[in-house]
């Protein structure tokens, strides 16, 4: 048997979910095909790729190499079958969207450096469904866009994508003064009697998924209150809810933010642009900048770096 692109399809997407069960409900197989083929991968490499973890499955150090060139395979396929047509280039504007991460503070700055001749403009949404609207209605030349695992947003031709951070967990912020705040990491169960904020982006599925990863140890949510980004900061320091965040985002004063036991939620970071407004090169220039752009912010929380340093297997590819 040789590799083909479909097996490189699906190593990555078993890396990005961290489930070969997950993997296979993205790619559309059945569980015992996924397995049959990756076994298959395997023998014919003479190592295995991933190994049984705790939370699912993880890459061997085989496998992050095997992940690394997969991704850069793959990258320069669907760039070579994209749209071909020669991009017009931005007006000397490059309009640009982005997740509220924590690194939307250096966000401007690090793609500025990459593109100097360019001025950026910046538009900063929760929802990564509405970014990927403005991309398809060309309002926006690119964007950074935040994906919960097991929900997919459709991106439509002349727009393309390449994933920046292929798998990183969610945390939970809460009160300082929370029974719990004194742990190195919150058990989902142990949150079943808290008021809870809604996460931003509903539509992309990050309520549904919070909604399942609850029931899945035994509790329904109760979402009391609906505050876009960060307004639910001062409801978090007060203690009337807790909420879901980015991990690299620092703890406002008042409140932590600590990492979910076995990572219930996950999701990936992607870089998508209209092939009609950006070139190869300008698109490889803002990838760089957001990779950096979201390394600079890994260390606003201690936590994350320990996670991050354990995980080089997500890092952004150069």
């Amino acid at each position: 048997m040789d590799l083909d692109i479909r097996h490189l399809r699906m190593i990555c997407a078993i890396a990005d979910t961290g489930s070969v069960t997950r993997a296979a409900a993205r790619l559309g197989l059945s569980q015992p095909a996924m397995t049959n083929q990756l076994h298959r991968v395997e023998d014919l490499i003479g190592e295995a790729i991933f190994v049984r973890s705790r939370s699912g499955v993880e890459p061997t150090p085989l496998g992050r190499q095997v992940i690394a060139r997969a991704r850069i395979v793959l990258t320069e396929v669907d760039t070579l079958f994209g749209d071909l047509r020669g991009p017009s280039g931005p007006d000397g504007v490059l309009r640009l969207g982005c997740v509220h991460l924590a690194c939307v503070a250096s966000v401007v700055d690090r793609v500025g450096d990459m593109l100097p001749s360019h001025e950026i403009s910046l538009r900063i949404e929760p929802s990564t469904a509405l970014l990927a609207e403005a991309l398809t209605h060309g309002h926006l030349d690119a964007a950074l866009l935040g994906i919960i695992e097991g929900f997919d947003v459709p991106l439509t031709a002349p727009v393309v994508s390449r994933t920046l951070i292929p798998r990183y967990p969610i945390f939970i912020a809460l009160s300082a003064a929370h029974r719990l705040s004194g742990q190195e990491e919150i058990h989902l169960a142990d949150l079943k009697d808290e008021s809870w904020i809604s996460p931003p982006g509903a539509d992309d599925g990050s309520l549904a998924a919070l909604r399942a990863s609850c029931r899945a140890v035994g509790f329904e949510p109760n979402v009391r209150y609906d505050a876009p980004s960060g307004a639910g900061r001062p409801l978090v320091a007060a203690g009337h809810g807790v909420r879901l965040v980015d991990p690299s985002w620092p703890a406002p004063p008042g409140t932590v933010v600590r990492p979910l036991a076995g990572q219930p939620q996950v999701a990936r970071l992607v870089v998508a642009w209209r092939r009609d407004r950006l070139s190869n090169g300008q698109a490889a220039a803002v990838y760089r900048g957001l990779a950096t752009a979201y390394s600079d912010h890994v260390d606003d929380n201690p936590i994350f770096r320990r996670w991050w340093d354990a995980h080089p297997e997500v890092h952004p590819l150069a």
